[in-house]
């Protein structure tokens, strides 16, 4: 009997995601005779029973388009909005699963989704996950689609805020997505050439950029291009955080956890705006105009790069064929130019970070 299996897309959109529904999709049927299933919006559709057929024809003209044809959903499978309550929909999941007689269920997503389909794993379901974030934090693999792309996107902003930061005789202060890793922000300042680049792995002097910035004035460049991960941290913040964060894995009791828990949102709370709050310090010391520039959302839309087509393809491909082998309960990883499958049990609850001596910080 042929083999059936499901797919969904989960957490944020990506570039690259519709080339790995197709990768695993054409792989799957043209290569080992499978029936495929798409499910909507991601965990959420998979416990309504959303469906979409996915085949030759649905499969056909989505490689170079952005997003996800499924739609995507931060939804987690144990906590999930219903109503006005926060319901475990586990077992309506596995009951859509086994409704369709699926062999396997592909989930596509970064690190959160490679914990809820370890949780789907845990309560007896065949899952396999394949690695997509912009961030490209996702643990034990080389590299995860979309990565590329949103570097191409964020290092062409740079590129273009050169000529109005040495028009004006300004600082700009860029900011770059990739939540708590430097990945996307110090490759783009790195191959955008900004002057000053900051990420969460190393918390920052203001004074230090402040005087590194007047010593470009000096030496004849009136203009300064910073580029900062949203994760960045000044070293005061940065040990503001760590304190906090403690005090909540110390806290004991109920109440304590609460007023520990509430003393560390109100602190993540009054750092929001720290970018806004950075370019005000930086025009402060160093009497230059400062202005901010937020690229969000621009960096993970649009059409997928050819690294990311060919990263997610033949990740797509690699899963259909370890479907076929019987192998699930893990992540497909990059490994150079070829992919092997890692147990979701080394990915789950970890973050890969810039390491302090990686050579990208080296040539920084």
């Amino acid at each position: 009997m042929a083999q059936s299996i499901g797919i969904l897309t989960a957490g944020g959109d990506s570039p690259g995601l519709n080339a790995a529904i197709r990768g695993v999709g054409k792989a799957a049927i043209g290569a080992y005779g499978m029936h495929v299933i798409g499910f909507r919006d991601g965990f959420r559709g998979l416990m309504q029973d959303r469906t979409m057929r996915l085949s030759g024809s649905e499969l056909s003209g989505i490689l170079t388009v952005g997003g996800t044809i499924l739609g995507t959903s931060r939804d987690k499978p144990n906590k999930m909005p219903v109503g006005n309550e926060v319901l475990d929909m586990t077992g309506a999941m596995i009951d859509t699963y086994r409704k369709y007689n699926l062999d396997a269920l592909v989930c596509l997503g970064g690190g959160g989704t490679a914990k809820n389909a370890y949780h789907l794993m845990q309560s007896g379901l065949n899952v396999i996950t394949l690695p997509k974030t912009i961030d490209n934090d996702v643990a034990m693999t080389d590299m995860t689609f979309g990565f590329d792309t949103a570097l191409g996107i964020a290092t062409e902003a740079i590129d273009r805020l050169h000529s109005t930061a040495h028009s004006h005789h300004r600082i700009i202060v860029v900011e770059l997505m990739g939540h708590n890793a430097g990945w996307l922000t110090l490759g783009a300042g790195l191959s955008g050439g900004a002057d000053v680049i900051l990420i969460p792995e190393l918390p920052y002097d203001i004074q230090v950029v402040a005087e590194a910035i007047k010593q470009r004035k000096l030496r004849g460049s009136g203009f300064s291009i910073v580029a900062v991960s949203e994760g960045a941290l000044s070293r005061e913040d940065a040990a503001s955080m760590a304190h906090a964060r403690t005090k909540k894995k110390e806290a004991e009791g109920e109440k304590a956890k609460g007023k520990a828990g509430a003393r560390l949102a109100t602190l993540e709370l009054q750092m929001k705006d720290r970018t806004l709050n950075l370019s005000r310090q930086l025009e402060e010391l160093t009497g230059l105009e400062s202005r901010v520039t937020i690229l969000g959302h621009l960096q993970r839309g649009g059409t997928p790069s050819a690294a990311d087509r060919l990263l997610a393809t033949r990740l797509g491909a690699a899963c259909a064929k370890l479907i076929h082998q019987g192998v699930f309960g893990v992540m497909v990883a990059a490994r150079g130019d070829g992919a092997e499958p890692v147990p979701l049990g080394e990915v789950v609850g970890k973050r890969k970070v810039v390491p302090l001596d990686h050579e990208w910080i080296q040539t920084a």
